[in-house]
């Protein structure tokens, strides 16, 4: 529950590539797969790209979770995209750390582009773990 006592939904950023895992998020739409409403989406060429300073500055700006939808093997950029990527993530959860924040706020996961109900199920799931870890508020006051 919140403050004003409304139930807590927590809220999760995806960041998502054009060419591979953008295509399953859209599937899951046209397929009309049902995932949570408060789950909102980055388009970026390559989640390689992402910088560890996005992830923390999308925690401390009041998003429960940051989910990356990797691009895995089948990166159109580099063929070291997921080793790239985990790097970014392992670089922001060690700072995440440091500010007693749980690094379980952070996930990553290969989607491919034709992988809509895997991602509809990663975001069940982790909906699911933030819930029970509560809102991000809390870890930041401390």
């Amino acid at each position: 529950m919140t403050a004003t006592g409304a139930p807590f939904i927590p809220k999760i950023l995806v960041f998502s590539s054009e060419k591979i895992s953008d295509p399953a998020i859209d599937l899951a739409g046209l397929l009309k797969k049902h995932y949570p409403p408060s789950v909102y989406n980055i388009s970026i060429p390559c989640t390689s790209g992402v910088k560890p300073r996005w992830i923390l500055h999308a925690i401390k700006s009041g998003i429960d979770g940051v989910f990356i939808a990797s691009d895995g093997t089948d990166c159109a950029y580099r063929n070291d995209c997921a080793d790239v990527t985990s790097m970014a993530i392992q670089e922001a959860q060690k700072e995440m750390e440091k500010q007693g924040i749980n690094v379980a706020r952070v996930k990553m996961g290969a989607i491919c582009s034709v992988c809509a109900d895997p991602f509809v199920n990663h975001m069940k799931n982790f909906m699911q773990s933030l819930t029970e870890m509560g809102n991000i508020q809390k870890e930041l006051k401390n």
